[in-house]
C-alpha cells in the first residue's frame, strides 16, 4: 500500500487533511516539528483514523530526517503544508519566513527527486494574487505584487514548482490557493489552536466567547462594503481538506504544475461572521470599532470554477456549519490542546 507524506500534518489544516486521507483509504505518514502544533494532535488523530498513521518529529528543512522518512515508508505522494503562516509576523520576521517556507520547500523537492517521488500537492495561498488583483480572483490573473513576506514566500515556491515541473516532465504538482479556512472537525476533537494571541478573526471570536479575551477589535467600519467591514471568502476546513484529496487524485493522473483556487465564491463581512457565531453559540460577542489596519483589502473572494471542473471539488459546508463546529471545538477545548495550561488573562487585541 502506498503512503502519503503530509508535512506539517499536526497543524490546523494538516490534521484535517490526515483525517480525510484516511477516510479515502490511504495510509499516512506525518512530518512535523511541533513548532505550531502539539503532540496531542497525533494521539487524537490515531483515535479517529480509519487507516494507519505514522509520525516523525522533524523539520522539513532537515534533509536527513526527510531521507529517513522517505526510505522507511513507501511514500508515493506528498502534501506539503509545513511552514510559517502569520501575515503580520512575516513582516517582522521575513528571513525566518523565507527560510521555512522557501528553503524548506527546496529541501523537500530535492528529497522527493532523490526518492523518485513525482506527485506533490502544495499548500499555497490567495495572497499570491497581490494587492491590485480584481475580484473575484481567478487563476489566470497575474500573481506577485504581494504585500508581505508570507505571500511572497508562497508566490516564490509556486514559481519554483513550475520551473521544476518544466524541467522534469514526470512531475505532477497542484498548488492549492487557500482563501480563509475556518471551522473545525465536527467531532470537536481537532480544530484551530493558535499559540498566543490569535492572528485570525474566528479563533479570536471563539476565545472571546470562552472568556479568554475581553473583546474583539473590528478594524474599520468605513470600507466600501455592504456594512463597512472587510469581506472575505470563508471556507470550512473540512471542505479544504477534501480538496487536497481531490488534488491528490488529480496529480496521480496528470503531469505538470497547475494552481487551483479553493474557496466558496462568496464574501462574508466581519460583522456577519460575528452575528453568525452568536447565533450558533448563543454567546454575545462584545466588540469595538478600531482604526483600519494597513494593507487590509476591502473585499476578495474566489472563483473556484477550475477546481470544480478539473478536480471535481466544490465547497459543500455553509457558514452555519463553520460556526457550529468552531464553537463545539472551542467550548470542549477552551485551552486548545494544552488541557493543563493556565487560562490566559483576558485582554483585547488585534483580530
Amino acid at each position: 500500500m502506498s503512503t502519503v507524506l503530509v508535512t506539517g500534518g499536526l497543524g490546523y489544516i494538516g490534521s484535517h487533511i490526515v483525517i480525510e486521507l484516511g477516510l479515502a483509504g490511504m495510509d499516512v505518514v506525518i512530518l512535523d516539528n511541533l513548532a505550531n502544533s502539539a503532540i496531542d494532535v497525533f494521539y487524537r488523530l490515531k483515535s479517529m483514523a480509519r487507516k494507519d498513521i505514522e509520525f516523525y518529529q522533524g523539520d522539513v528543512r532537515d534533509s536527513k530526517i526527510l531521507n529517513v522518512v522517505l526510505s522507511e515508508q513507501s511514500v508515493s505522494s506528498v502534501i506539503h503544508c509545513a511552514g510559517l503562516k502569520a501575515v503580520g509576523e512575516s513582516s517582522l520576521k521575513p528571513v525566518e519566513y523565507y527560510q521555512n517556507n522557501v528553503a524548506g520547500s527546496l529541501v523537500l523537492i530535492d528529497a522527493m527527486r532523490e526518492a523518485g517521488i513525482q506527485n506533490l500537492v502544495f499548500s499555497s495561498s490567495a495572497t499570491v494574487y497581490g494587492i491590485d488583483a480584481p475580484v473575484p480572483y481567478v487563476e489566470t490573473l497575474p500573481t506577485g505584487g504581494t504585500s508581505n513576506p508570507y505571500g511572497t514566500s508562497k508566490w516564490m515556491v509556486e514559481q519554483i514548482l513550475k520551473d521544476a515541473a518544466n524541467a522534469a516532465p514526470k512531475l505532477s504538482i497542484a498548488s492549492l490557493r487557500y482563501f480563509n479556512p475556518i471551522g473545525a472537525h465536527p467531532s470537536g476533537l481537532i480544530g484551530e489552536d493558535p499559540q498566543g494571541i490569535p492572528n485570525n478573526l474566528l479563533p479570536y471570536i471563539a476565545q472571546v466567547a470562552v472568556g479568554k479575551r475581553a473583546e474583539l477589535s473590528v478594524f474599520g467600519d468605513d470600507y466600501p462594503t455592504a456594512d463597512g467591514t472587510c469581506e472575505r471568502d470563508y471556507l470550512h476546513v473540512v471542505d479544504l481538506a477534501r480538496g487536497h484529496v481531490k488534488a491528490l487524485d488529480w496529480v496521480k493522473n496528470n503531469t505538470g504544475a497547475e494552481a487551483f483556487n479553493l474557496g466558496t465564491g462568496k464574501a462574508t463581512s466581519v460583522l456577519e461572521i460575528i452575528q453568525a457565531f452568536e447565533e450558533a453559540s448563543g454567546v454575545k460577542i462584545p466588540y469595538s470599532i478600531a482604526p483600519r489596519r494597513p494593507g487590509d483589502l476591502p473585499a476578495f473572494w474566489a472563483d473556484a470554477t477550475k477546481a470544480e471542473k478539473l478536480l471535481g471539488w466544490n465547497a459543500e459546508l455553509g457558514l452555519e456549519e463553520m460556526m457550529a463546529d468552531t464553537w463545539r471545538w472551542q467550548s470542549q477545548n477552551p485551552n486548545g490542546y494544552r488541557s493543563n495550561a493556565k487560562e490566559a488573562q483576558p485582554d483585547s487585541s488585534v483580530a
